[in-house]
């Protein structure tokens, strides 16, 4: 045991935002009053996000933290708001949650509108889609004001449009005091440039002289692929997890091999819900590859890039020694992913020891804040 770790503060770089069931219908101006996303109840009783006439969103917010503080397992989510426990969309409520476990701060993702990217894209009019985001964002700062300085939700960007993206970033971190933008990985799917086009090189430009964070959150990529049916539905979720968490392999490896890095040497990327623990092996194939194929035209070596601007976070894995000894002390954060399904919680405090428990000091500081406040420019 190392008692000092429970001294230190902790950021923690990825939980979740559910959305509260008015967050756009008390922004909706009147002519979009009726389309804007609002919960109904199904068939099933099962409450649902829905947007337009009847386009389904989603769940009301991949919730499994009960009311009562207790966790479910084996499901992706409670049914109802009435069931969900008032810290995953109320400030105070969070902030409580947070002390009860020692966390100094939270990076928030949304839901609803999914990663900048799946859920939002399949709204077809681009008028209630940009109105989406925006609310979103508003939201988010009104969030983040309530937050006493502690909750730091990150920006989602409308990015069919390059020129209105960079607007929309620039109200969201001059305008709104938000500290990093979210998108999708894999823009090509509805039909828009790779990330390495010179098509976004405006947007990279504006985060990069801001110092945002770009975020790639697990899911907001492009379909992963059929997870075959399981004996129950535990085991079903159990894959889809397990698969979701190695989306963003293809992620680092396109950032590493693209030359994006080379045009953009200060702006920071995090690969955000997806481990560690698998990075190493990641970053050692590429070695290999680069050396085996004769790459040129790349200023340094994926090893080098990933420490200069890529950052990634853990919360499951029972050691993380080894990708530190391989990747360097200065990319590594902790995470809970509260309050989605197979979040640490309750027991946040045991996977602190169990993982930083036997390393120095100044190990244990960037882990679990020096490094989150550098990406995300927090102050401690």
């Amino acid at each position: 045991m190392s008692p000092q770790l429970d001294d230190f503060p902790i950021i923690d770089v990825d939980t979740h935002f559910t959305e509260p069931p008015d967050l756009w219908t008390t922004r909706a101006p009147r002519a979009l009053a009726d389309v804007a996303p609002r919960v109904v109840r199904n068939a099933q009783g099962r409450e649902q996000w829905v947007v337009g006439r009847d386009l389904v969103l989603g769940p009301v917010g991949y919730c499994v933290i009960r009311s009562d503080g207790s966790k479910a397992t084996g499901q992706v989510t409670l049914d109802t708001f009435a069931e969900i426990h008032r810290g995953a969309s109320e400030p105070k409520a969070r902030l409580e949650v947070m002390d009860s476990f020692g966390i100094t701060k939270q990076v928030l993702y949304p839901n609803v509108l999914g990663f900048t990217g799946s859920f939002v894209m399949n709204i077809e009019d681009e008028t209630l889609r940009n109105f989406c985001v925006a609310a979103y964002n508003d939201a988010a700062a009104d969030l983040q004001a309530d937050g006493e300085r502690r909750l730091f939700p990150q920006a989602v960007l409308p990015i069919w449009d390059v020129a209105a993206a960079v607007r929309e970033l620039e109200r969201a971190c001059d305008g709104l005091g938000l500290k990093g933008i979210v998108v999708t990985d894999s823009p090509e799917v509805w039909g828009l440039p790779v990330l390495s086009d010179e098509h976004w090189d405006p947007l990279w430009a504006a985060a990069q002289e801001r110092g945002l964070p770009i975020n790639f959150h697990i899911g907001g990529g492009g379909p992963m692929g059929a997870v075959w049916p399981g004996p129950s539905q535990a085991a079903w979720i159990a894959a889809m997890s397990t698969l979701a968490d190695m989306g963003n392999m293809r992620c680092i490896t396109n950032l590493i091999f693209s030359g994006l890095l080379d045009r953009f040497p200060a702006l920071k990327f995090v690969s955000v819900e997806s481990g560690i623990g698998w990075i190493p092996f990641l970053i050692e194939c590429a070695e290999y590859q680069m050396d085996e194929n004769g790459v040129t035209g790349l200023d340094l070596r994926p090893r080098e890039y990933f420490q200069r601007q890529i950052f990634a976070s853990y919360w499951f894995e029972s050691e993380i020694g080894t990708a530190l000894s391989k990747l360097g002390e200065d990319n590594l954060m902790f995470e809970t992913d509260f309050p989605h399904p197979t979040c640490l919680y309750p027991h946040i405090r045991e996977k602190v020891h169990q993982t930083l428990g036997a390393l120095e000091p100044r190990v244990q500081r960037k882990v679990l804040y020096e490094t989150a406040a550098r990406v995300y420019q927090l102050e401690i």
